[in-house]
């Protein structure tokens, strides 16, 4: 009896029927677009918060330390001087809105734009680590605030086919608090990580080229290994309303139980976002044309984290109908 129950399981997921889902929900809901696009034209036109001076000098000060040293290092020291003075004029701490797991796309971002559509906009120096430190703090926390409310209201437009704002808001205290907790976990797996990749860097430079790129490869495996399974970590916060440890492990399971299909659908959301930005960022960032790239982005990326709560949403009856007709 149970092999025949075996025999007849639930149909697979269908990612195509998935994404258009997902983006036929923020069709019949374009106002959701508004927060990428705003964030990305506060990053564009908006006032600069930078960190040029204080970069230059931490950047001069260790010059100086090598070459007291007398390392015979001055072309390689003036051409990473060369790099990071191109940062510090590019850098904005206004960037740290964008903010990971839980946050609002921005197109613009990755590129750090200098010149703006309507002339150079006004920026603002800070010339001390700990204004860096507070600035930074105060702007993830907004940034990890807006972007809590942004997958709220994606999230009843995907699941529920409508936005409640006022639940929305009612939810948002309690979400946020759990989407802090989850940034927090991130954090402290990704540093765990970074520390043995340091070790990996220098076995890289002593082992030669092909051992550092097998050491490499091999790494990268173990990291998407390792962070795969909380690929849909944020979603149970806004579908159930878990908390942070309990959405967690509902990731893992449900990563468990699909994974053929969540990689290809983590896998196809990562190269339709990806390779669509290499579209938007095609103007010049001085072009009005970059409007345009800014609004594709928005509904691209807002269009995949709805279909990543459809993909969530189906995973988990299709895990449900699973067990009963198993079980």
């Amino acid at each position: 009896m149970k092999t025949s129950r075996s025999l007849a399981l639930p149909p697979y997921l269908s990612l195509i029927a998935v994404l258009r889902a997902g983006f036929d929900a923020i069709t019949n809901h374009l106002i959701l677009v508004i927060f990428p696009i705003a964030l990305d034209l506060l990053l564009w036109m908006g006032p600069r918060l930078r960190l040029t001076q204080l970069i230059n000098s931490m950047v001069n000060q260790l010059i100086e330390v090598y070459q007291v040293q007398g390392l015979g290092m001055d072309e390689m020291l003036a051409t990473g001087k060369q790099l990071w003075v191109q940062l510090a004029e590019q850098f904005n701490l206004l960037g740290a809105l964008r903010t990971y797991p839980v946050g609002i796309p921005s197109l613009m971002v990755g590129e750090l734009p200098v010149a703006a559509l309507l002339g150079a906009p006004p920026s603002w120096e800070i010339r001390s680590l700990e204004g860096v430190g507070l600035a930074w703090l105060a702007i993830t926390l907004v940034g990890l605030g807006l972007g809590t409310m942004y997958f709220e209201v994606v999230s009843q437009a995907a699941v529920l086919g409508h936005i409640d704002w006022g639940n929305a808001i009612r939810h948002w205290p309690r979400a946020v608090l759990q989407v802090i907790f989850l940034a927090l976990f991130w954090a402290v797996l990704i540093l765990a990580v970074s520390i043995p990749a340091s070790f990996l860097v220098s076995l890289v430079a002593l082992g030669g080229l092909v051992a550092g790129q097998c050491i490499l490869l091999l790494y990268a495996g173990f990291v998407f290994w390792l962070i795969l399974p909380l690929a849909f970590s944020p979603q149970g916060i806004f579908v159930h309303q878990y908390r942070m440890f309990d959405s967690v492990k509902a990731s893992f399971r449900l990563i468990r139980k699909t994974l053929p299909t969540s990689v290809l659908f983590i896998l196809a959301a990562f190269l339709l976002s990806k390779g669509l930005d290499l579209l938007w960022m095609t103007p010049g960032e001085s072009s009005w044309l970059m409007l345009v790239g800014i609004a594709g982005h928005a509904f691209i990326t807002t269009g995949l984290l709805s279909a990543s709560f459809v993909y969530y949403r189906d995973a988990e009856r299709w895990i449900a109908r699973q067990a009963q007709m198993v079980g």
